[in-house]
């Protein structure tokens, strides 16, 4: 079993369903993608660059979809998170429920571009 196989299946429910959702919704809208397991975290990679990262937070209970250019994004940042942070702004999810495919299709076509 490969590592990120690992990490997803050792999540609780809640999070594995997430994780394995958004997975799925990226690796439609990018194609070529490579799923790896980098600083102990699910990462997806595009074009051999980091393109976003898939970071479960127990403690306060969401998702962190943090997209590696995630500064260089226009649209949706109202629903971006950055926290301080330099170059990374990512998509918050709390359940299953609550990811609106809508706006995730979208921060990943406009993230998505941003690689040539």
């Amino acid at each position: 079993m490969k590592p990120t196989e690992a990490y997803i299946l050792s999540q609780p429910e809640k999070y594995q369903a997430m994780i394995l959702h958004v997975i799925f919704v990226v690796e439609q809208e990018l194609g070529n993608s490579e799923l790896l397991f980098k600083w102990g975290i699910p990462y997806v990679y595009f074009k051999k660059k980091p393109f976003c990262y898939l970071a479960p937070n127990h403690k306060k209970g969401f998702l962190d979809v943090g997209f590696a250019k995630g500064f260089e994004l226009k649209r949706n940042q109202e629903v971006l998170v950055d926290e301080n942070r330099n170059t990374v702004k990512s998509l918050r999810y709390y359940s299953l429920e609550e990811i609106d495919n809508e706006v995730l299709i979208a921060v990943i076509s406009e993230a998505k571009l941003l690689y040539s």
